[in-house]
């Protein structure tokens, strides 16, 4: 009967957790069709019916019930885009997301990569042209090609933008990282409210902050400001609202902060030497293949801590 009642209890935390995290990723997705129109909605629509369908066909197939979970991959593949993409890409790349990382793996909670970088990783490998260069000024409405202030920062270029306009989405982006100040607040109250582990998003960021602030002190020309650093990119929303997948990260409290380390570490190697502007998706997706290693160092004779991980 303990079981019993702890089982429901779970069920019902976790449905509260998943339903808390939709809601927050809704507000960025209502506040990306602000800054870059409606095609925004356009493109989260076809994410929607293109990956929940994979999702119902599976779910038939294996005579399983769907839950709230198939809502959050296509919210956050649609925010990992670039608002130019056709539509087209964005429904292949949602059924390759949800099919290959997430159906064939049995669904829901068996998954061992995150099905929205999945394929989101896809789309960039396969039309790099289309996710490099399809950037829209939202203060200016021109398409600005690769000139993204990330690539401008990792390059040590100026660029013409202010702090405030980062914060506010006034700049060239994916659609879900351009609203920095929305990041922060709803990715606060994540934590805050248990939704997401704070470890992860915490060890993310210093681990990026330090390194890049060691670099800059060694070679600056190489390694820029360490702060800029946190704001360009999509650090922030991967940090808050993807990293903290608790199906894709490690299960234990210190295996989730060498994770974020292993992520920030990743993250500044790409961004600083790699061909690829960005190294939160390789990053991601990378240490999603080393969680199961670091749950097998830091699960041993620490079982206990699993459920208190979010304590």
């Amino acid at each position: 009967m303990t079981q019993t009642i702890s089982s429901v209890r779970n069920e019902t935390l976790s449905k509260k957790n998943n339903l808390i995290l939709i809601v927050s990723l809704a507000i960025l997705l209502l506040s990306g069709s602000v800054i870059f129109g409606w095609i925004v909605l356009a493109m989260a629509a076809v994410a929607f019916v293109s990956s929940i369908s994979v999702e119902v066909l599976f779910a038939k197939v294996r005579k399983k019930k769907l839950d709230v979970t198939i809502f959050v991959t296509p919210l956050i593949f649609t925010l990992l885009l670039p608002s130019t993409l056709p539509l087209w890409m964005v429904a292949v790349g949602a059924i390759f997301g949800t099919f290959f990382a997430k159906s064939l793996f049995g669904g829901s909670g068996k998954n061992i990569f995150n099905p929205s970088i999945v394929g989101a990783l896809f789309l960039l490998i396969s039309f790099p042209a289309q996710m490099i260069t399809g950037w829209i000024d939202p203060k200016s409405g021109d398409i600005v090609g690769g000139a993204t202030p990330l690539n401008l920062f990792n390059r040590g270029l100026p660029f013409n933008h202010e702090i405030m306009d980062f914060f506010m989405g006034n700049v060239p982006g994916s659609v879900g990282e351009t609203f920095r100040l929305g990041i922060l607040v709803l990715g606060v109250l994540l934590l805050l409210l248990k939704v997401a582990d704070w470890r992860i998003p915490l060890s993310y960021i210093a681990t990026v902050f330090v390194l890049m602030g060691i670099g800059n002190l060694v070679d600056p020309d190489t390694f820029g400001d360490p702060l800029l650093s946190l704001i360009v990119g999509g650090l922030l929303f991967g940090a808050f609202f993807v990293a903290t997948d608790p199906v894709t990260a490690p299960l234990t409290s210190w295996g989730r902060v060498i994770y974020g380390f292993g992520l920030g570490f990743i993250t500044v190697v790409i961004r600083v030497f790699g061909a690829f502007q960005e190294g939160v998706i390789f990053a991601i997706i990378i240490m999603n293949a080393i969680a199961p290693l670091i749950d097998n160092m830091t699960l041993k004779d620490k079982l206990n801590e699993v459920e208190e991980v979010t304590e």
